[in-house]
């Protein structure tokens, strides 16, 4: 079993237009909900890979409880376990507005609901649960910090994991992804500007080495239409996608942890599990809505993914 973590999760809502024209009206043709937030996402994934996935967090509000539903009644539900944390506050809404005519997609992403001490506290418990469960494989610890949690976060979650003896992935950025570092995840996935931040380095081979330096034991850095490069204790890779593609890159990047999670707890080799990271970010591009991925589209393409070694 997989656990996911999202302490920022979302409900997300796609809308698509047939043009996106700046100070005017549009009439909405197609309106998409599905349960979001990074860790939801990466879930949804795992189980349509036939993994059972986890997903804990925060939910709150009416937008939590639609989330919630939208949870119960995905594809492959019966492989998800719902362990979301109430909190008073409400779960944020992220709108994606997708133009047709151009298939590039604009995202407004609200914020999310401050969570009080007594909330973090109720979550921790929950969280050192499932690490401790007989069947805890792996844990991807994704997004952002809902306010109120400390920046430090992902850091203590980090810890916690690693005390149990349980893989952790580290999906974040900015302070909470620094902090965390020092708590030697085991893999982190930064995008590229994400891990220039981190480093000051903007050649990715170069930061990510520096990155391991700081304390991941490795590295595997989305670079957008230019794939996917690992750095890792076994080795250095680079995965390149077939050719660049048009559609709604939201979700992209959690397919690829999905990818990456799912090809380590069933023992595949690093050049593989970064075919398959690419190949589902990839489809996830083609896919109508936020967060889903197109199965034909992913088994087309994951025998055109190129991986090399990388330097």
């Amino acid at each position: 079993m997989i656990i996911t973590v999202t302490l920022n999760s979302a409900l997300d809502v796609t809308y698509r237009v047939p043009s996106l024209i700046p100070h005017a009206t549009h009439r909405v043709t197609e309106t998409v909900e599905r349960p979001g937030g990074k860790g939801l996402n990466v879930a949804r994934v795992l189980a349509a890979l036939g993994h059972r996935a986890t997903v804990t967090g925060f939910a709150g509000g009416p937008a939590g409880d639609e989330l919630r539903r939208g949870l119960a009644a995905v594809p492959h539900a019966e492989r998800l376990t719902d362990a979301l944390v109430p909190v008073a506050g409400t779960t944020r809404r992220t709108v994606g507005v997708v133009d047709a005519a151009t298939g590039d997609t604009t995202m407004f992403n609200e914020p999310g609901p401050t969570v009080d001490p007594a909330e973090w506290a109720a979550f921790l418990d929950v969280y050192r649960g499932l690490l401790a469960g007989p069947d805890a494989e792996a844990v991807a610890l994704c997004g952002s910090l809902p306010p109120g949690l400390p920046v430090g976060a992902y850091a203590e979650l980090v810890r916690e994991a690693r005390a149990a003896g349980v893989y952790v992935l580290l999906d974040t950025s900015g302070e909470p992804l620094r902090r965390g570092l020092a708590a030697r995840p085991d893999l982190i996935k930064p995008n590229a500007a994400e891990l220039t931040g981190l480093t000051g380095f903007s050649e990715p081979a170069r930061a990510a080495h520096d990155a391991r330096r700081r304390g991941a034991r490795g590295v595997a850095a989305s670079l957008g239409a230019d794939g996917m490069l690992a750095v890792t204790e076994e080795g250095a890779w680079r995965a390149l996608p077939p050719g660049r593609l048009a559609g709604n890159p939201t979700g992209a990047g959690d397919s690829a942890v999905a990818g990456l999670l799912s090809g380590h707890v069933e023992g595949l080799a690093w050049p593989r599990r970064l075919a398959r990271a690419v190949a589902l970010s990839a489809a996830t591009v083609l896919a109508p809505a936020a967060g889903e991925y197109d199965r034909a589209g992913y088994e087309e393409l994951l025998p055109k993914v190129e991986v090399v070694p990388a330097g």
